[in-house]
């Protein structure tokens, strides 16, 4: 039998393990009002959060990506020109337009750095071009940053500045170098008077207020003005901004989107990001026409003063002789002489040109400033090709500098790219000057058989038609650079930027995209929901004492003889004083169960005399005492001669209810000092007797193993019908396991909400080895999980060596409502 009992045990421990997700969902059932008002919490946070935050709008524009075609660029203009090309120029423009140089050039073009603000509700609220008023800034001078500036309307041509700042001293950013300076400021209330126009110079504050049109000022009117970091909005835009193909990948159209608070902002940055990307993108796209008409210009200037000389040189000539008659024959060959010596020098201008694009591709790292081949009038091939793909890569290059680092990839790669492009362009600018110079030895044999030919003349008449071949020469020279710069002009002047916008920001309503009210309700319920389950999971994980009889079932096997409900009262005699309340009727039932008990003893164990029951617990606080009292007062009001023995000798306390002392007891009739007769105490309560503990010994375990105990109880047994015995808590001294030899039934008390789970492995461990037998359990502070009114839920109250058991009995279920609210808060 003792084998069974060890393996129930031991399965019981072994099955306590697991989680108990039954008792998990009765603690969250109990605590349903806890949860409950959890939710309403979230949910009230969650509308307040939803009230105070800002309305965040989203717009978009869009813009086209293409490689328009100069409507001034046909097959009959001389020059041409690299425009690029529409390949890769999507990835470029979409990097673009998240570069930290291009956002500063839109932020600083709006003045985004400057805030209109006004007192709202809960904050102050942005109102950009609402503001009757705007301010002209001394970009020269610093402003405060973000410390609000007061601007008080005094009447329709007068306003004040007002401040309260703390300290002496602030950071401040001059918006023209973007640098940062200390400025002073006014310490407590500062105001001063200006009228609208007059220019504000202060140490913090530097501008102009001028009024809008169409705008109505009221007297007493406030706004604020706050200036921010640069830098600080520059990034914020640049990283809000998205960018992103429209429809599909292959679409020459882009998707510019913003979110912000302010929809009018959002409007304005869009079209200005725009507006200057197209611009942009057009000086880039004009910077080879520009370098070309650079070029054309310096050479223009040179012929022109060639012009000049030799116009002046025929002048001087004519003045001092008289006008020739030249021949036919010598006028055929001066002219066949001019088109020889016109030859030269266009040949001469290719070869300058080579040479300076020579030196200029060895010594320089920038080719983004190369003139066009043609302006000169070079149309080989090879050489057109390599200065197109050369300063395109370098166009490319230049653009990529400000999104990439100077070690990238991608850097290499395109260097790379010109480096072989330009060996390229190198080795054919040398074979063009090698074929360049054997024309020009040709041209130049040519022009010395001409002048062989011309030597007969007089040499005022070959001086004469000298001049005149130089003064033709430089005529058509300047006219063909004249030509070839309004070509260049006229194609710049018609080009149009690759960005145009197809479809501008606008608000036209709508757009808002948070706060997600429905979602901050949602958030806000499972929050409210889950928080406190999880909450209430771990302390049910962390709680490790008894709450139930379900679990006490599971913890020991061990029977339940009876339940005692939670009651309140101000003093042990519950039964004696109150015999008609539900608590008198537990012990009644317990009573019941006892006898039930003795008579199965009595089949199997011939005794005769008294009964003893032994009552202990696991430690102090759990009801012992309060249980052995009103035992003995159910058996004595039944008639049962019933004495009860206070054999707690180390924590005295029966005494203290039947208005007793406890100046004498057992320890003075183990030790011999008085005879038990003297120590027995008649109480009010008819066939009650009690025996206190008396003085505490130093040695009471020794007291309760002498020869005396186990006299004293043959004699109580022979006198007495019931003998209780009160003793001290099983888990804290050895004294009660002492006692178990007298004791034919033991109730160990377990106080719900108190007794910790450990202590029933103790008197499972205590039960298995066989140390206590005739055991059984009751449930102390006992009270329903789902009705507080059902059945023993009434309960008592207590604290064991703390003085009164309670303080009041209601029979009345009338209840204040401050008392209705501080038992809906116990039960919660």
């Amino acid at each position: 039998m003792a084998y069974n009992e060890f393996d129930d045990i031991e399965s019981f421990e072994s099955n306590h393990v697991a989680f108990d997700f039954k008792g998990f969902l009765f603690k969250v059932i109990n605590l349903w009002k806890f949860v409950l008002l959890c939710i309403g919490a979230a949910l009230i946070i969650a509308y307040l959060i939803n009230v105070r935050k800002q309305n965040v709008y989203k717009l978009d524009s869009l813009i086209s990506v293409e490689n328009d075609q100069n409507p001034f660029f046909t097959a009959n203009t001389s020059i041409s020109f690299n425009w690029g090309g529409v390949s890769g120029k999507m990835g470029k423009t979409i990097t673009t337009l998240k570069t930290r140089t291009h956002n500063e050039k839109v932020v600083d073009s709006l003045q985004f750095y400057m805030d209109y603000l006004v007192e709202g509700k809960y904050r102050k609220l942005d109102i950009y071009k609402k503001a009757p008023f705007r301010v002209d800034l001394d970009l020269s001078k610093p402003q405060i940053l973000n410390k609000y500036i007061g601007i008080r309307f005094l009447n329709a041509t007068e306003f004040e500045v007002f401040t309260a700042y703390e300290g002496t001293s602030g950071r401040g950013q001059r918006y023209d170098t973007k640098k940062f300076v200390s400025v002073t400021t006014p310490s407590g209330v500062f105001t001063k008077k200006y009228s609208i126009g007059e220019p504000v110079v202060l140490p913090f504050f530097n501008g102009t207020l001028q009024l809008r049109e169409d705008k109505i000022i009221k007297p007493q009117t406030e706004f604020y003005i706050l200036f921010k970091n640069f830098d600080g909005v520059v990034h914020s835009y640049k990283s809000s901004i998205n960018v992103g193909s429209f429809n599909s990948t292959n679409s020459p159209v882009l998707k510019l989107s913003l979110a912000g608070t302010n929809k009018a902002k959002i409007v304005d940055y869009l079209n200005t990001t725009a507006v200057i990307l197209s611009r942009t993108e057009l000086e880039r796209k004009n910077l080879y026409a520009t370098n070309t008409i650079k070029f054309i210009d310096s050479s223009l200037a040179a012929v022109d003063t060639s012009l000049k000389d030799f116009t002046q040189e025929m002048n001087t000539f004519r003045k001092k002789n008289k006008v020739f008659d030249v021949g036919a024959e010598m006028t055929d060959i001066s002219g066949r002489l001019k088109t020889f010596e016109s030859q030269k020098e266009q040949e001469q201008t290719k070869l300058n040109y080579l040479n300076r694009l020579q030196s200029y591709l060895q010594t320089k790292t920038d080719y983004t400033n190369i003139a066009a081949p043609t302006s000169v009038g070079i149309t080989e091939g090879n050489i057109l090709s390599s200065v197109k793909k050369i300063t395109g890569l370098a166009i490319e290059r230049k653009s990529l500098e400000y999104t990439t680092r100077e070690e990238s990839e991608i850097f290499k790669n395109i260097d790379r790219q010109i480096d072989a492009e330009k060996n390229v362009l190198l080795e054919t600018i040398k074979s063009t000057i090698s074929t360049i110079n054997i024309q020009l030895g040709t041209i130049n044999r040519n022009i010395a058989n001409m002048n062989a030919k011309l030597s007969g003349l007089p040499e005022d008449q070959q001086e004469y038609l000298k001049i005149q071949r130089k003064l033709d020469i430089s005529q058509e020279a300047y006219d063909v650079y004249m030509q070839k710069r309004s070509e260049a002009a006229i194609v710049k002047a018609a080009n149009i930027s690759d960005i145009t916008i197809v479809d501008e920001a606008k608000d036209i309503g709508g757009g808002k995209i948070g706060p997600n009210t429905s979602l901050n309700y949602m958030m806000g319920l499972m929050l409210g929901f889950f928080i406190p389950l999880f909450l209430i999971f771990v302390i049910f994980l962390l709680d490790n004492t008894i709450h139930g009889s379900d679990e006490v079932e599971q913890l020991s096997n061990i029977p339940i003889l009876g339940l005692i409900g939670k009651y309140k009262y101000h003093n042990n005699l519950v039964v004696f004083e109150k015999p008609k309340s539900a608590v008198a009727e537990s012990f009644r039932a317990i009573r019941s169960s006892l006898q039930f008990f003795y008579k199965n003893k009595m089949k199997n164990e011939k005794q005769e005399g008294g009964k003893t029951i032994m009552i202990t617990s696991s430690v102090s606080g759990e009801g012992k005492t309060f249980c052995s009292i009103n035992i003995a007062t159910v058996y004595a009001m039944s008639g049962k001669k019933t004495i009860l023995l206070g054999l707690d000798l180390r924590k005295p306390k029966i005494f203290d209810d039947f208005d007793l002392t406890n100046e004498k007891g057992v320890v003075n009739y183990f030790i011999g000092d008085s005879t038990f007769d003297e120590v027995i105490n008649h109480t009010k309560i008819d066939n009650l007797d009690v025996v206190t503990s008396g003085p505490i010994p130093p040695n009471p375990s020794e007291l309760l193993m002498s020869d005396k105990m186990e006299d004293l109880i043959k004699r109580l047994r022979e006198e007495y019908d019931m003998i209780v015995l009160d003793t001290p808590p099983l888990g804290l001294v050895t004294d009660a396991l002492e006692l178990v030899q007298y004791a034919d039934a033991s109730i160990f008390m377990v106080r719900l909400d108190y007794t910790k789970k450990g202590m029933l492995q103790l008197i499972n461990a205590k039960y298995r080895a066989g140390e206590v037998k005739n055991i059984s359990i009751v449930l102390n502070f006992y009270k329903h999980k789902t009705n507080h009114n059902y059945g023993y839920g009434y309960g008592y109250g207590y604290g064991y060596g703390y003085g009164v058991y309670g303080n009041s009995y209601h029979e009345d279920d009338k209840k204040s409502l401050f008392k209705k609210a501080k038992a809906f808060i116990k039960s919660i």
